[in-house]
C-alpha cells in the first residue's frame, strides 16, 4: 500500500488540545447530562417531521423503557 504523505512525517502535538483532552478524561458525566445526550442523539436521527421536537423526544424518553 502506498504511503500517505500526511502520515509520513512527525506530527506536532497541539498543547492546548492535549490539555483539554486531559481535563475531559477527568470529567464525570451526570445522569442528567447523559440523558440529554441520548435525547439529542434520538432527535438528530429522527426523520424530518413537524411533529417530532426535542421536547417530544424528551417526554417520550420518560415513558418508554427497554426490557432487559
Amino acid at each position: 500500500m502506498a504511503k500517505r504523505k500526511q502520515f509520513s512525517g512527525d506530527t506536532k502535538v497541539d498543547r492546548e488540545l492535549e490539555e483539554l483532552l486531559t481535563q475531559a478524561r477527568k470529567t464525570t458525566v451526570s445522569e442528567e447530562q447523559l440523558h440529554e445526550q441520548r435525547v439529542s442523539f434520538a432527535f438528530g436521527n429522527s426523520p424530518d417531521s413537524e411533529f417530532i421536537t426535542k421536547d417530544s423526544v424528551r417526554r417520550t424518553s420518560q415513558t418508554i423503557r427497554l426490557a432487559v
